[in-house]
């Protein structure tokens, strides 16, 4: 099992910035891919970005330049720093994390969430 912990949100006015963290723990062989994905009221759970252990990245369209995705891999860490946020970046921020914690198998985890809400 793998417990996603994040930190980091808040109210931020458009324009600002943030950074999100979320630590992962328990017991697990790897964690292959890791990284944020978010949920705006009436919408569905979309992807922001994603890192592997090889440091393959993934960003939604609409995020890239202004957010960037690291991991640090030795403390199960990874981070999301946004820059230039926009009112339409406002959602509950999701870790999640594909983590093998078994001899064959991953499976997808996810934590609680963090608010982020860009407004003036």
């Amino acid at each position: 099992q793998v417990a996603l912990v994040e930190s980091g949100g808040g109210l931020v006015q458009p324009g600002g910035s943030l950074r999100l963290s979320c630590a992962a723990s328990g017991s697990f062989y790897s964690i292959n891919r890791m990284g944020w994905y978010r949920q705006a009221p009436g919408k569905q759970r979309e992807l922001v970005a994603t890192k592997t252990l090889g440091g393959t990245t993934d960003y939604a369209d609409s995020v890239k330049g202004r957010f960037t995705i690291s991991r640090d891999n030795a403390r199960n860490m990874v981070y999301l720093q946004m820059n230039s946020l926009k009112a339409e970046d406002t959602a509950v921020y999701y870790c999640y994390a594909y983590a093998q914690t078994t001899p064959l198998y991953e499976f997808d985890y996810w934590g609680q969430g963090t608010q982020v809400t860009v407004s003036s």
